[in-house]
């Protein structure tokens, strides 16, 4: 990951990604065993799922288990978060059909506050934090 924010124009994600996560809300909508609240929640679920996949997928990278050695590659590694961010809009469309706009005034809050922290000097520390050992 780069240290530097992108410029302030950054682009927000294409349609192209919100008509895929549109026709995925729909395809589960479809087929859902269970509806209504069960459905979302299971969906919350599924994201924290995927993020253990993430989790096994790092491991893998390390061969820390030795049963299994080195299982997956750092590439392992971008696909599963790929598969955490894309899960994550698909709940957020499954909460509001205004994913993308609510995704882009979130994004904008976050890169507003720390375009902030950069300018009164990022690095230092938090009030209220503990001391650093």
């Amino acid at each position: 990951m780069s240290d530097h924010l992108p410029p302030a124009t950054a682009p927000v994600p294409s349609a192209d990604l919100w008509d895929s996560v549109d026709a995925l809300h729909a395809w589960l909508d479809a087929h859902d065993a269970v509806g209504g609240r069960e459905a979302l929640l299971l969906r919350v679920l599924k994201l924290s799922e995927e993020v253990g996949e993430v989790a096994q997928a790092v491991l893998g990278t390390t061969g820390q288990n030795p049963r299994k050695g080195t299982t997956h590659s750092w590439d392992d590694v971008g696909a599963e978060l790929c598969d955490v961010a894309l899960t994550a809009l698909v709940v957020l469309r499954s909460l509001t059909p205004d994913a993308g706009e609510v995704l882009a005034r979130h994004v904008a809050g976050v890169t507003a506050r720390a375009r902030g922290a950069d300018a009164r000097g990022a690095g230092q520390e938090r009030r209220g934090a503990p001391p650093s050992r």
